[in-house]
């Protein structure tokens, strides 16, 4: 998450750079052909990896920043570079991004917009970046706090990083008329991805990921490839080769002293929307499981996303057992009771180590369990998914990464 810094803040710095710096600024951005800018609720940082290698594949010397659950600078032959920070995270980290691609050289970049403040993610765009292409997968209802107190208010916020003159891709469905209108307004021209593009993705073609990848993910990314004149099969060649993100959506099956355990790692997953979808693909995968269990990792200061996904925990398909870890746990358990769920089911393990998670689930999961984990990737949440990880590694087990393409729905996650 980005600091909060204040406009003004951020415009004094922007205007502290002097002439001299702001058109460095302008020539770099101009040497770099291909900008793009990706945005949205959920599915960024996939996105920006997607896009990033189908550009490489093609032969286009590409950089890439993402920004979700570990920033990274991806660099023209594919590796990783951890991006650093010697403070609080804040937008002026861009621009140090866009003078390392222009330095070498790079023919196209591809920025996941880390701002939520509404009136930086436009700023990001308007006087960073200045994309020629604009990506936001979805507007779901996330950060109220920040982008809210409703689901347009959200899906306005994120219009601010629509590029000027350029082509918008999106996969929204809900806020349709706000996008055309901010696309109209910035001269810009909208392309929906939508149940067509969707259904021309085969489950052969998302069964070559070594990872769960989303079919709304692929579907965008073949999108802008198709507009920038990537071959469909060169871009998915390289989508399908590229690293996935660290909260990207994967299984681990371990076997346990004869306890059959697949845990499924959505913990990238963090509004209701996306959380119910990747609780409603595990069991679609993994429905003759003994046990289902639901671990929901918690933050302190996202106590409005607790209350969101503990209000919604009640309707969705019923888990055996809900464990809740992390910090601020009291928010969500308090929501999800008063909303109608059993408190028989709930566990708090707010403190608790991952060896201490993983054992109580353990000892939860019967003969075989399915354990899907939820709400923030951020401390508990990866670890305890490096725990599961490493667990499979030592027993032998290969992660359930590769699905056949019998294994994958034909229906968006």
């Amino acid at each position: 998450m980005i600091h909060a810094l204040p406009l003004a803040v951020l415009l004094v710095v922007l205007a502290g750079l002097g002439a001299i710096e702001h058109a460095r600024l302008v020539r770099q951005r101009a040497s770099i052909r291909i900008r793009i800018h990706v945005n949205g609720t959920r599915g960024k940082s996939s996105l920006v990896r997607l896009i990033a290698a189908a550009l490489r594949a093609h032969g286009v010397r590409t950089y890439a920043k993402t920004t979700g659950s570990e920033p990274r600078l991806i660099a023209p032959d594919g590796s990783e570079l951890p991006v650093f920070r010697p403070g609080l995270p804040n937008v002026i980290e861009q621009l140090r991004i866009i003078a390392i691609a222009a330095e070498d050289r790079a023919e196209a970049l591809v920025l996941e917009c880390m701002a939520l403040q509404p009136h930086l993610q436009a700023l990001c765009e308007l006087e960073v970046l200045r994309s020629t292409h604009g990506v936001i997968s979805n507007a779901w209802p996330d950060h109220l706090d920040v982008m809210g107190p409703g689901d347009r208010d959200v899906a306005r916020a994120l219009l601010g990083t629509c590029p000027v003159r350029g082509v918008l891709f999106t996969a929204e469905r809900e806020h349709v008329a706000l996008f055309e209108a901010a696309c109209r307004d910035r001269g810009t021209r909208l392309v929906p991805v939508g149940d067509a593009e969707l259904a021309a993705i085969s489950g052969d073609e998302l069964a070559r990921f070594h990872y769960l990848e989303h079919r709304e993910n692929v579907a965008l990314a073949l999108a802008v490839c198709a507009e920038l004149g990537i071959p469909r099969a060169v871009a998915l060649a390289g989508m399908s080769n590229a690293e996935p993100d660290v909260g990207a959506l994967r299984e681990f099956e371990i076997d346990y002293f004869g306890r059959r355990v697949v845990f499924v790692n959505g913990f990238a997953a963090n509004d209701p929307i996306a959380t119910e979808r990747v609780w409603n693909l595990a069991l679609a995968r993994h429905g003759d499981r003994e046990t289902r269990l639901m671990v929901l990792n918690c933050r302190l200061d996202r106590s409005d996303r607790s209350h969101q996904l503990g209000v919604a925990l009640p309707h969705w398909a019923p888990a055996d057992h809900y464990f809740l870890v992390g910090t601020g746990t009291f928010a969500l358990a308090r929501s999800a009771l008063r909303a109608g769920l059993p408190a028989t089911k709930l566990t708090p393990l707010e403190g608790e180590s991952p060896e201490s998670v993983f054992e109580e689930l353990i000892g939860a999961a019967g003969s075989s369990a399915l354990v899907v984990g939820a709400g923030n990737i951020a401390g508990t949440g990866l670890e305890l998914q490096r725990h599961f990880a490493n667990r499979a590694q030592l027993a032998g087990q290969v992660a359930r990464s590769e699905p056949k393409a019998s294994e994958v729905p034909e229906v968006a996650p």
